[in-house]
């Protein structure tokens, strides 16, 4: 190995890394408030980047079916729900939100498929059809279950994982996609020329840290998810609803993975089913942030794609092999370090 390609495969890693550091943050933002390990994350980005190849070859996303069919679902549960509570009144504003807002988004993609669209307004309808997703989910089958324990949460994940998948191939078909690039620029930096793809991708995982950084230290909506992830029945006491800060953190999650998916569209073959290995490489750098640092899970999940990036090139058979390896010393580590209460115990 030269020092040029050790260059070339730090600057493929990084960027890979960087993919891998919108959908991780989104994974601690949802654990953080809801106690959801979202294991679905990764299939949302992998549904994004199938309807911008959709919209690009002129054609309905199968999106718009699943939104459709989510938001029916969610709206019939919420309603029963709140005819249950005797609190009829707020059965119009819960339609606007779980089944007018989705249906609007859906039936826009609808109208505007078999049309040729700018990239722009491509990328514009597949992140508006793409923001329901999460939130639908959560109140389909994540809210009724909110007090249960983070073991079952996390089984209840997986169990809409393989739902998902199978959605998937329903609605988008077993082909892969690869959508058109976002720039046709190089960058050429000494002896190696960087993508401008590369630079967007990095520039993205960056803007959007900041973003939520700067959303959690200096917005009221922000500070309230942050009382919420540091104690729900706290946060409840002082007016703030925890349901209601779990739906914010499930559309900012759905924001981070639709931008992952449409940032990694160009650069790799997607299919329906591409998402759950995506979401697994994400997760490990969760991991190194032990679900709480979002600092630390931004450098770890850097780490995962540079580590991926150098072990395609000395041995690509067993690259998901040695990413994965790292979870056995950090899971090792964060045992012995971490004071376990009895609560945690218990649960």
């Amino acid at each position: 190995m030269t020092a040029d390609i050790a260059a070339i495969l730090a600057v493929d890693g990084i960027a890979t890394g960087a993919i891998y550091v919108l959908i991780a943050l989104g994974f601690v933002l949802i654990f953080a408030v809801t106690r959801v390990i979202f294991v679905p994350f990764g299939d949302i980005a992998a549904f994004t980047a199938l309807t911008v190849a959709a919209l690009e070859l002129k054609q309905v996303p199968g999106t718009v079916g699943l939104v459709a069919a989510l938001a029916v679902l969610a709206s019939l549960i919420e309603v029963a729900s709140l005819l249950r509570a005797r609190t009829p009144g707020r059965i119009p504003k819960a339609l606007v939100f779980y089944l007018v807002l989705p249906m609007a988004a859906a039936g826009a993609v609808w109208l505007t498929a078999g049309h040729a669209l700018p990239m722009a307004l491509r990328i514009v309808l597949s992140l508006v059809l793409i923001l329901p997703v999460a939130p639908l989910l959560d109140r389909i089958v994540y809210r009724p279950i909110a007090d249960a324990s983070v073991l079952l949460l996390l089984t209840v994940s997986m169990a809409l994982h393989f739902a998902l998948v199978g959605l998937g191939l329903l609605f988008f078909g077993p082909e892969g996609v690869r959508t058109e690039t976002l720039t046709d620029a190089t960058f050429e930096f000494g002896s190696v020329f960087v993508p401008g793809q590369t630079v967007m991708i990095v520039g993205a995982a960056i803007l959007f840290s900041a973003l939520l950084y700067l959303f959690f230290e200096f917005t009221l909506t922000g500070k309230a998810l942050h009382a919420t992830a540091i104690n729900r029945t706290g946060a409840r006491l002082m007016g703030i609803r925890p349901e209601r800060a779990g739906t914010i953190a499930y559309l900012l999650g759905s924001l981070l993975a639709g931008v992952s998916g449409i940032l990694i569209a160009p650069v790799n073959t997607i299919f329906y089913d591409s998402g759950f290995l995506i979401g697994l490489k994400a997760f490990v750098g969760a991991i190194i942030g032990g679900l709480v640092s979002f600092p630390v899970t931004a450098l770890g999940s850097v780490l995962v794609g540079v580590l991926e990036s150098f072990a395609s090139f000395q041995s690509s058979a067993f690259k998901e092999v040695i990413v994965f390896s790292i979870l056995i010393p950090v899971l090792l580590w964060r045992s012995y370090t971490t004071v376990h209460s009895e609560e945690d115990i218990e649960e």
